[in-house]
């Protein structure tokens, strides 16, 4: 399940839309028994890394709406949220989180990809988009990818004395 899913919970149970960073950690390890303490900061650094919360003096505020997420009945993250995804890896999640089957958005992101003769990332991006999700900021990050690549291609291109 998702992270937006797994960091909407706490403000859900405490009926808040601001936490103390303690209070997150208590809410994931100690309450619900997810992660442990450390496992919960990580996953506060990788939510504010994707921008899902946001830090004031302390205090962690969702940026977005808790009470728009679905938390399906029995819900339990899995680990696997602790590691940080590539930008191809967190459209895709959006896409299936959207109710596309898996296979079917892969398939159709490969098809963008080679007609498009584009990387992965911005052919999930550009998928997602057209499946109506709001995907901004992974545009972003392939943007910047992109920019970045284009940079080193030239800095190679240059010490090898081709350009």
């Amino acid at each position: 399940m998702s992270l937006e899913t797994t960091v909407a919970v706490p403000f859900r149970q405490r009926g808040a839309d601001q936490l103390g960073e303690g209070e997150f950690v208590v809410a994931l390890s100690m309450d619900r028994d997810w992660f442990t303490p450390d496992q919960v900061k990580r996953l506060i650094d990788i939510a504010r890394g994707r921008r899902l919360l946001e830090s004031r003096g302390g205090e962690l505020t969702p940026a977005f709406d808790p009470a728009t997420v679905t938390i399906p009945e029995g819900f339990s993250p899995d680990e696997s949220i602790l590691r940080e995804q590539s930008t191809f890896e967190r459209a895709l999640d959006a896409i299936v989180d959207s109710g596309v089957e898996k296979q079917e958005a892969v398939a159709a992101i490969n098809e963008r990809q080679r007609a498009l003769d584009i990387t992965i990332e911005a052919a999930a991006v550009l998928y997602a988009h057209n499946q109506g999700l709001r995907v901004a900021g992974l545009a972003s990050q392939v943007r910047q990818q992109l920019v970045e690549s284009a940079e080193w291609r030239r800095r190679c291109l240059r010490h090898s004395g081709l350009r």
